[in-house]
Protein backbone atom coordinates (compact mmCIF):
# COMPACT_ATOMS: atom_id res chain seq x y z
CA UNK A 1 0.00 0.00 0.00
CA UNK A 2 0.72 2.95 -0.74
CA UNK A 3 0.98 6.43 2.28
CA UNK A 4 0.88 9.95 0.28
CA UNK A 5 1.26 13.13 2.14
CA UNK A 6 0.91 16.19 1.17
CA UNK A 7 2.03 18.93 3.43
CA UNK A 8 0.09 22.18 3.18
CA UNK A 9 0.79 25.55 4.84
CA UNK A 10 -2.42 24.93 6.97
CA UNK A 11 -2.87 21.27 7.29
CA UNK A 12 -0.94 17.89 6.52
CA UNK A 13 -3.38 15.72 4.23
CA UNK A 14 -2.80 11.97 3.93
CA UNK A 15 -3.69 9.02 1.90
CA UNK A 16 -3.66 5.78 2.09
CA UNK A 17 -4.20 4.06 -1.38
CA UNK A 18 -4.30 0.13 -2.15
CA UNK A 19 -3.14 0.17 -5.94
CA UNK A 20 -5.38 2.88 -7.46
CA UNK A 21 -8.20 2.60 -4.82
CA UNK A 22 -8.28 5.74 -2.25
CA UNK A 23 -9.40 3.99 0.92
CA UNK A 24 -8.86 6.15 3.77
CA UNK A 25 -7.99 10.01 3.58
CA UNK A 26 -6.32 11.83 7.13
CA UNK A 27 -5.66 15.31 8.19
CA UNK A 28 -3.37 16.71 10.76
CA UNK A 29 -2.43 20.61 11.33
CA UNK A 30 1.04 21.36 9.74
CA UNK A 31 1.70 24.77 12.45
CA UNK A 32 2.86 22.65 15.21
CA UNK A 33 6.38 22.05 15.63
CA UNK A 34 6.89 17.99 15.71
CA UNK A 35 9.97 15.20 16.13
CA UNK A 36 10.10 12.62 13.88
CA UNK A 37 9.05 10.23 16.50
CA UNK A 38 5.44 12.07 16.83
CA UNK A 39 5.39 12.00 13.30
CA UNK A 40 5.80 8.19 13.00
CA UNK A 41 3.27 7.33 15.97
CA UNK A 42 0.84 9.30 14.56
CA UNK A 43 1.36 7.22 11.08
CA UNK A 44 1.30 4.08 13.00
CA UNK A 45 -1.49 4.76 15.16
CA UNK A 46 -3.84 5.83 12.07
CA UNK A 47 -3.03 2.39 10.50
CA UNK A 48 -3.75 0.79 13.95
CA UNK A 49 -7.09 2.53 14.02
CA UNK A 50 -7.82 0.49 10.66
CA UNK A 51 -6.63 -2.59 12.02
CA UNK A 52 -3.54 -2.29 9.50
CA UNK A 53 0.08 -2.77 10.53
CA UNK A 54 2.83 -1.09 9.45
CA UNK A 55 4.34 -3.40 7.48
CA UNK A 56 1.24 -3.09 4.24
CA UNK A 57 2.91 0.30 3.78
CA UNK A 58 5.50 -0.35 0.67
CA UNK A 59 6.10 3.17 -0.09
CA UNK A 60 5.63 6.72 0.38
CA UNK A 61 5.64 9.69 -1.64
CA UNK A 62 5.35 13.21 0.06
CA UNK A 63 5.00 16.58 -1.56
CA UNK A 64 5.51 19.84 0.80
CA UNK A 65 5.45 23.44 0.67
CA UNK A 66 6.82 23.79 4.21
CA UNK A 67 10.30 22.90 3.87
CA UNK A 68 10.85 23.51 8.16
CA UNK A 69 8.56 19.89 8.09
CA UNK A 70 10.64 17.42 6.08
CA UNK A 71 13.27 16.44 8.18
CA UNK A 72 11.50 15.13 10.72
CA UNK A 73 8.46 13.96 8.68
CA UNK A 74 11.16 11.96 6.30
CA UNK A 75 12.84 10.67 9.49
CA UNK A 76 9.58 9.38 10.63
CA UNK A 77 8.30 7.63 8.38
CA UNK A 78 11.73 6.06 7.71
CA UNK A 79 12.12 4.75 11.51
CA UNK A 80 8.16 3.70 11.99
CA UNK A 81 7.26 2.49 8.42
CA UNK A 82 11.03 1.20 7.43
CA UNK A 83 10.05 3.07 3.95
CA UNK A 84 12.69 5.89 2.38
CA UNK A 85 9.84 8.48 1.18
CA UNK A 86 9.43 9.86 -2.50
CA UNK A 87 10.01 13.36 -2.42
CA UNK A 88 8.21 15.55 -5.08
CA UNK A 89 11.08 17.63 -6.29
CA UNK A 90 12.51 19.00 -9.42
CA UNK A 91 13.98 15.94 -11.60
CA UNK A 92 11.18 14.11 -10.97
CA UNK A 93 9.19 12.30 -13.44
CA UNK A 94 5.85 13.78 -13.58
CA UNK A 95 4.74 13.75 -17.20
CA UNK A 96 4.42 17.55 -16.94
CA UNK A 97 6.69 19.97 -18.88
CA UNK A 98 6.99 22.90 -16.90
CA UNK A 99 7.56 25.55 -19.22
CA UNK A 100 7.68 28.73 -17.27
CA UNK A 101 10.84 30.85 -17.16
CA UNK A 102 12.19 29.25 -13.64
CA UNK A 103 10.58 25.84 -13.25
CA UNK A 104 12.02 25.45 -10.33
CA UNK A 105 10.24 28.09 -8.76
CA UNK A 106 6.46 26.40 -8.90
CA UNK A 107 5.45 24.88 -5.86
CA UNK A 108 5.31 21.01 -5.49
CA UNK A 109 1.58 21.16 -4.76
CA UNK A 110 0.91 22.92 -8.21
CA UNK A 111 3.00 20.54 -9.88
CA UNK A 112 0.91 17.89 -8.10
CA UNK A 113 -2.34 18.67 -9.25
CA UNK A 114 -2.01 19.73 -12.44
CA UNK A 115 -0.70 16.24 -12.96
CA UNK A 116 -3.68 14.79 -12.12
CA UNK A 117 -6.28 17.14 -13.58
CA UNK A 118 -4.21 16.50 -17.38
CA UNK A 119 -4.22 12.99 -15.97
CA UNK A 120 -7.58 11.96 -14.83
CA UNK A 121 -9.75 15.03 -16.90
CA UNK A 122 -7.57 15.69 -20.02
CA UNK A 123 -5.87 19.32 -21.18
CA UNK A 124 -5.97 21.93 -21.68
CA UNK A 125 -7.61 22.82 -18.52
CA UNK A 126 -7.53 25.33 -15.21
CA UNK A 127 -6.98 23.76 -12.09
CA UNK A 128 -8.09 25.57 -9.44
CA UNK A 129 -6.82 25.23 -5.48
CA UNK A 130 -8.60 26.74 -2.25
CA UNK A 131 -6.24 26.55 -0.03
CA UNK A 132 -4.10 28.51 1.98
CA UNK A 133 -3.35 30.52 -1.07
CA UNK A 134 -5.94 29.70 -3.75
CA UNK A 135 -4.11 29.53 -6.99
CA UNK A 136 -5.20 29.51 -10.69
CA UNK A 137 -2.87 27.16 -13.28
CA UNK A 138 -3.37 27.08 -16.86
CA UNK A 139 -2.54 23.11 -17.91
CA UNK A 140 -2.46 22.87 -22.30
CA UNK A 141 -3.07 19.92 -24.36
CA UNK A 142 -0.27 18.31 -24.65
CA UNK A 143 0.47 18.00 -21.01
CA UNK A 144 2.53 21.84 -20.60
CA UNK A 145 2.39 23.56 -17.00
CA UNK A 146 2.06 27.25 -18.97
CA UNK A 147 0.88 29.65 -16.79
CA UNK A 148 -0.36 30.17 -13.46
CA UNK A 149 -2.61 33.24 -11.11
CA UNK A 150 -1.85 32.91 -7.19
CA UNK A 151 -4.43 35.62 -4.86
CA UNK A 152 -4.97 35.00 -1.12
CA UNK A 153 -7.17 32.09 0.11
CA UNK A 154 -10.84 32.78 1.74
CA UNK A 155 -9.96 32.30 4.75
CA UNK A 156 -6.75 34.50 4.82
CA UNK A 157 -9.02 37.14 3.00
CA UNK A 158 -11.67 36.77 5.56
CA UNK A 159 -8.88 36.58 8.15
CA UNK A 160 -7.86 40.00 7.10
CA UNK A 161 -11.10 41.45 7.38
CA UNK A 162 -11.77 40.56 10.78
CA UNK A 163 -8.03 41.12 12.42
CA UNK A 164 -7.56 44.87 10.78
CA UNK A 165 -11.16 46.09 11.46
CA UNK A 166 -11.34 46.17 15.57
CA UNK A 167 -15.00 45.93 15.47
CA UNK A 168 -15.69 43.18 12.82
CA UNK A 169 -16.35 39.66 14.22
CA UNK A 170 -14.38 36.50 13.62
CA UNK A 171 -17.48 34.63 10.86
CA UNK A 172 -17.84 31.07 9.96
CA UNK A 173 -17.26 31.37 6.32
CA UNK A 174 -20.72 30.02 4.16
CA UNK A 175 -23.32 31.47 2.11
CA UNK A 176 -25.39 34.05 3.64
CA UNK A 177 -29.15 33.81 3.03
CA UNK A 178 -29.21 36.50 1.26
CA UNK A 179 -26.94 39.20 -0.47
CA UNK A 180 -29.03 41.74 0.95
CA UNK A 181 -28.18 41.65 4.56
CA UNK A 182 -28.74 43.24 7.46
CA UNK A 183 -26.64 42.42 10.07
CA UNK A 184 -23.02 42.65 10.43
CA UNK A 185 -22.41 39.10 10.70
CA UNK A 186 -23.93 38.17 7.42
CA UNK A 187 -22.45 41.12 6.08
CA UNK A 188 -19.63 39.74 6.08
CA UNK A 189 -20.21 36.91 5.07
CA UNK A 190 -21.91 38.01 2.00
CA UNK A 191 -18.65 40.00 1.05
CA UNK A 192 -16.26 37.31 1.48
CA UNK A 193 -18.74 34.03 -0.22
CA UNK A 194 -19.62 36.69 -3.25
CA UNK A 195 -17.12 38.50 -3.18
CA UNK A 196 -14.84 35.59 -3.57
CA UNK A 197 -16.85 34.07 -6.04
CA UNK A 198 -16.44 37.14 -8.02
CA UNK A 199 -12.83 36.68 -7.98
CA UNK A 200 -13.13 33.18 -9.17
CA UNK A 201 -15.13 33.69 -12.12
CA UNK A 202 -13.73 37.10 -13.26
CA UNK A 203 -9.30 34.99 -13.09
CA UNK A 204 -11.25 32.02 -14.88
CA UNK A 205 -12.81 34.55 -17.79
CA UNK A 206 -9.31 36.18 -17.97
CA UNK A 207 -7.45 33.47 -18.38
CA UNK A 208 -9.31 31.95 -20.92
CA UNK A 209 -9.63 35.22 -22.93
CA UNK A 210 -5.92 35.56 -22.80
CA UNK A 211 -5.32 31.57 -23.55
CA UNK A 212 -7.23 31.97 -26.45
CA UNK A 213 -8.24 27.92 -26.58
CA UNK A 214 -11.73 26.26 -27.01
CA UNK A 215 -12.96 23.57 -24.49
CA UNK A 216 -11.30 24.09 -21.61
CA UNK A 217 -12.12 22.55 -18.41
CA UNK A 218 -12.06 23.96 -15.10
CA UNK A 219 -10.89 21.48 -12.26
CA UNK A 220 -11.37 23.16 -8.56
CA UNK A 221 -10.30 21.35 -5.51
CA UNK A 222 -8.76 22.21 -1.99
CA UNK A 223 -11.17 23.10 1.58
CA UNK A 224 -13.67 25.10 0.39
CA UNK A 225 -13.52 24.71 -3.43
CA UNK A 226 -16.84 22.34 -2.84
CA UNK A 227 -18.48 25.65 -1.43
CA UNK A 228 -17.47 27.70 -4.24
CA UNK A 229 -17.95 25.01 -6.97
CA UNK A 230 -21.54 25.19 -6.08
CA UNK A 231 -22.26 28.06 -6.57
CA UNK A 232 -20.51 28.99 -9.82
CA UNK A 233 -21.48 27.64 -13.48
CA UNK A 234 -17.24 28.44 -14.13
CA UNK A 235 -16.41 25.02 -12.66
CA UNK A 236 -16.98 22.30 -14.47
CA UNK A 237 -15.62 19.60 -12.01
CA UNK A 238 -14.86 19.81 -7.75
CA UNK A 239 -12.16 16.52 -7.09
CA UNK A 240 -11.44 17.08 -2.78
CA UNK A 241 -8.72 14.07 -3.38
CA UNK A 242 -7.01 15.87 -6.41
CA UNK A 243 -4.08 16.13 -5.12
CA UNK A 244 -3.60 12.91 -3.53
CA UNK A 245 -4.66 11.29 -6.92
CA UNK A 246 -1.28 13.63 -8.31
CA UNK A 247 0.51 11.99 -6.45
CA UNK A 248 -0.62 8.61 -6.04
CA UNK A 249 -0.29 8.79 -10.29
CA UNK A 250 3.38 10.51 -9.72
CA UNK A 251 4.62 7.27 -7.35
CA UNK A 252 3.42 5.18 -10.28
CA UNK A 253 5.52 6.93 -13.09
CA UNK A 254 8.43 6.23 -10.68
Amino acid sequence: MLFAIDVGNTNITIGLFDGKKLLHTFRMTTGTARTSDEYGVFLADLLGLKNMNVNVIDAVIISSVVPKVMHSLTNGVIKYLNVNPIIVAPGIKTGINVTIPNPKALGSDRLVDAVAAYELYGGPCIVVDFGTATTHDLVLGDGSFHSGVTSPGIRLAASALWSGAAKLPEIEIKKPESILARDTVSSMQAGVFYGYIGQTEYIITKMKEAAKLDNIKVIATGGLGKLISENTDKIDIYDPNLTLQGLRLIYEKQ
